[in-house]
């Protein structure tokens, strides 16, 4: 399995950070190749199901998460959303925390393993990198301030 860790400090304040990050249609504006669309009704909740599809034609794959943990910030407490990746091509889990930081800032921490079936374990490393890359870009565009 491939593994990578994403920390930032977000300009925003921690309720923001987190409706960002947590507005799944909004993933598929900034990954590349891919759209994303939630298959339960709103609010997201534990059981609330997405799906991820990346790709070209026949290239393209679909990647359905669940919410598992879904913990808002409070003031007190950093929030945490834990997605379980139950698709035939990637399995896996994501865990996205968002706590406050300095100056009113959000510190937010995105940890992701992850296993592309098709590709042997040798290929790990660079599945780690190459997804540190796309999705940390990613999280760059979803927590700038507009």
């Amino acid at each position: 399995m491939a593994t990578f860790l994403l920390e930032r400090t977000a300009p925003l304040p921690p309720h923001e950070a987190w409706r960002r990050l947590t507005e799944w249609p909004r993933h598929g504006e900034v990954v590349p190749l891919t759209r994303v669309t939630v298959t339960t009704p709103p609010p997201t909740r534990v059981g609330t199901v997405f799906v991820a599809r990346s790709g070209i034609g026949p290239l393209a794959f679909d990647d359905p998460m669940e919410v598992t943990v879904w913990r808002p910030p409070t003031p007190d407490t950093p929030g945490l959303c834990r997605l379980e990746k139950r698709g035939r091509v990637v399995t896996g889990w994501a865990e996205l925390e968002v706590g406050p930081g300095p100056g009113g800032r959000s510190r937010v921490r995105w940890h992701e393993e992850l296993d592309v079936r098709p590709l042997p374990g040798l290929l790990d490393p660079v599945v780690a990198r190459t997804s540190h890359y796309v999705f940390g870009r990613a999280a760059d565009r979803l927590l700038r301030r507009p």
